[in-house]
């Protein structure tokens, strides 16, 4: 078992932040292209076939407990039902207002922190997270009426993502990293493949096939690449720092897709999502200066 070291935890989150927008936006792009199940399909099959020349050179095994496998096989379908929701509500929202909207999840994973892990939530740390939330919504722009369903895509993708995460935290001390998002890789691939042939001859769009061009190749290895970095740091994250310690930094993915939108589409929010995007940033800010007041009395006792 590894010690929790928060300050670590919070790095690897902060670096998860800037990282998933930026695929997120490549996503966003090969949307109007790219049927979603082949998108999904090169995500996952990209995520298991990069890290098994990794897996083999350091030496690491599949092999799995029989708890850790069955809790990676629940954590595979709900990181590809999170991936997948994501992706479709790309196709219709603004990369800003999908992202805003999804960080219902770090509240709602803050208390299942709380309530099915019997994580410790301080006050203040609570406090920040609620101002944190509220800064999100102040970034949200359409309304529900405006968008219609699509809005409600990434509620799904908070509450997959917020299980998603208590799940890795389950097994992410008895795992390692690596073998955790190559055999998840491995598990999803299959299916999504499957998937796909059983519905060539339907006529759901989500199902077929597109030969991608030049293009669309790099796009595609791009997300491929960098989803599976990101995911992977994020599951480093958790080796490191409870998820309720992490849960508010995860708000500084907002600004991050909100830069990340302006430089791509040219979406920059308004004055009232800016003052939304500050107090996000001041929450998770807040938490990392809370984390390094309590690490350094350890490091002294130490």
């Amino acid at each position: 078992m590894i010690a929790d070291r928060p300050l670590v935890g919070i790095f690897l989150m902060v670096v998860f932040c800037a990282i998933a927008p930026l695929g997120d936006a490549i996503a966003k792009i090969l949307g109007d292209t790219i049927p979603l199940m082949q998108l999904l399909l090169v995500r996952f099959a990209a995520q298991f076939l990069l890290l098994l020349p990794v897996i083999a050179a350091t030496g690491r095994s599949l092999a799995m407990t029989p708890r850790v496998l069955r809790l990676t096989a629940l954590r595979t379908v709900l990181h590809v039902a999170g991936i997948g929701a994501m992706f479709t509500a790309l196709r219709y929202l603004p990369l800003a207002d999908a992202v805003a909207i999804a960080f219902v999840m770090p509240f709602i994973m803050l208390l299942l922190g709380r309530l099915v892990l019997g994580e410790e939530v301080g006050p203040r740390r609570l406090i920040a997270c609620t101002v944190g939330f509220a800064g999100t919504l102040l970034v949200v722009q359409p309304s529900f009426a405006n968008v219609g369903w699509p809005a409600f895509l990434p509620l799904v993708v908070a509450l997959t993502f917020a299980l998603y995460m208590m799940v890795s935290r389950q097994i992410a001390k008895d795992a390692d990293p690596l073998t955790l998002q190559a055999v998840g890789g491995m598990m999803a691939t299959p299916f999504l493949a499957l998937a796909l042939w059983l519905g060539a001859g339907s006529d759901m769009a989500m199902l077929t096939l597109k030969a991608p061009d030049a293009r669309e190749v790099a796009l595609l290895a791009a997300i491929g690449f960098l989803g599976t970095f990101a995911h992977l740091v994020m599951t480093w994250s958790l080796r490191f720092a409870p998820s309720a310690t992490l849960a508010p930094i995860q708000y500084l993915e907002i600004p991050f897709a909100t830069f990340i939108g302006w430089l791509v589409f040219r979406d920059l929010p308004d004055g009232v999502a800016a003052l939304g995007i500050a107090i996000t940033m001041g929450s998770g800010l807040y938490i990392v200066y809370r984390e390094r007041r309590h690490a350094r009395p350890a490091a002294q006792e130490a």
